[in-house]
């Protein structure tokens, strides 16, 4: 790879696997990678895999990974030329965008102005609809009283779906059946909203019942052009954060595929998109209808999916776009299928996320199978952030061979210290109806 050349060095605001990842492809193109981390990260293997590393400061996250003045800071003292900010902590922060710009450093993801335009559920459903892409029923305006809350509900029509405005992850998201569990969802995402963003802002929408959760890779280019890179399936979530993610989507027709594919693009173009980013939507299989969900304003945690299928690597488009260049491929036709395994420390039965020292890592290797990991044997798992351990991913010819090679390396991933969801996510590839591919968003609830 050649490296853009207005870059010779990229820090990596961010920790882990994603941290990992990116240093990656930052030190393939020939540049100079720089990691930040806090003290309990110290150990973990993106700290040496860096080029340079600085100390942000202590464990949690607001002393750490959320400190904006500790990261710019540490981009001044290594003379860094632009950031990279991963997925998460802030990644999504059309302030940090704004305040990277400001520095003089390049940003590696889309413009601040396009960040805050979807950071907003409501505001960027009025964008879509403008734009010609399908939007569920549901409110144009915020909701900020219960009174309202209920007369909306009435005339959208249960069951419908509450969600915190300014709020992604899944946080606070509920759906109601009656105006009883409306008043109770819509209190309890209002107190999360208010706690968390500053915001009492609410969305309602309708509530589509056995949908999957499709999402399409759109990537978008210095000319401006907008170039959709295929669709992931990403049904397979418990608490609204996804499990196992595929593409292609089992559940999505060519007829589909095609008009979800165009709508991505009207959506990218709509809001001046540049690099990365993903177009979140909601899928009716039997109807083979879909209504836009969100936009990720980012890399997505699922994008070795799409890498795979693709053999594109979005991390080194992410850093051409910024750079003002040119794409490095032609030909962006999907190929085979793909399958991502989440694997996080937590207890299988309860997901309730785990800490400890891991004692054994071995991970599989051969033919189609990709780990992009965060730890490493011997390293301590804290309860200060996301549990992800790794990402266990597969490539093969098409869906059974992908399910047979994924299997087979889930049975030689090996984790010892702690408990993880190894053993959920083999029963997950082992349950019918994931087998089969006919599952939907209620598949865990189903499973237990």
């Amino acid at each position: 790879m050649r490296g853009p050349q207005v870059f010779e060095s990229v820090l990596v605001a961010n920790r882990g696997e994603i941290a990992s990842r990116v240093i990656r492809t930052v030190r393939a193109m020939g540049l100079k990678s720089i990691a930040v981390y806090s003290e309990a990260d110290a150990e973990l293997p993106f700290v040496a895999e860096a080029d340079e590393a600085v100390l942000l400061g202590p464990a949690p996250p607001r002393d750490s990974y959320l400190d904006v003045s500790k990261i710019l800071e540490a981009a001044r003292r290594t003379n860094a030329r632009a950031v990279h900010p991963g997925y998460g902590y802030l990644s999504e922060s059309a302030d940090f965008a704004r305040r990277v710009v400001d520095e003089g450093l390049g940003w590696i993801g889309p413009p601040p102005l396009t960040i805050a335009r979807m950071g907003d559920k409501v505001n960027a459903r009025n964008l879509m609809k403008d734009a010609g892409v399908p939007v569920a029923p549901g409110v144009w305006e915020p909701v900020t009283d219960a009174r309202t809350a209920a007369e909306e509900a009435e005339r959208i029509g249960y069951p419908v779906m509450v969600k915190i405005a300014a709020g992604g992850g899944g946080l606070g998201m509920s759906a109601a059946r009656d105006e009883a569990e409306l008043r109770t969802a819509y209190q309890n995402a209002r107190t999360q909203a208010e706690r968390v963003f500053g915001s009492a802002d609410i969305l309602l929408e309708r509530f589509v019942e056995h949908a999957r959760h499709v999402e399409i890779q759109i990537l978008g280019l210095a000319d401006g052009t907008v170039v959709a890179l295929g669709e992931r399936d990403c049904s397979v979530q418990r608490r609204h954060k996804k499990v196992a993610d595929e593409s292609p989507s089992p559940g999505v027709g060519a007829e589909l595929r095609a008009r979800m594919l165009d709508a991505a693009v009207r959506a990218g173009e709509a809001v001046g998109y540049r690099g990365a980013g993903t177009v979140e939507c909601l899928v009716e299989p039997a109807a083979q209808t879909f209504f836009f969900l969100e936009m990720n304003t980012r890399l997505p945690v699922e994008h070795p999916v799409t890498e795979l299928v693709t053999g594109i690597d979005l991390v080194e488009q992410q850093l051409r776009v910024a750079a003002g260049e040119p794409p490095s491929f032609t030909d962006a036709t999907p190929r085979g299928h793909a399958l991502e395994l989440r694997v996080h420390a937590e207890d299988p039965r309860r997901f309730l996320p785990t800490s400890g020292t891991i004692k054994v890592w071995e991970e599989p290797v051969g033919e189609g199978i990709r780990i992009d990991a965060g730890y490493a044997e011997g390293n301590t798992v804290t309860p200060y952030y996301d549990p992800l351990l790794a990402k266990l991913c597969v490539h093969a010819a098409d869906r059974p061979a992908a399910l047979d090679r994924a299997r087979a390396a889930l049975g030689a991933f090996t984790i010892d210290g702690l408990p993880t969801n190894l053993p959920f996510l083999a029963e997950l590839l082992d349950t019918p109806e994931f087998a089969k591919g006919t599952y939907d968003t209620g598949i865990v609830g189903r499973m237990r």
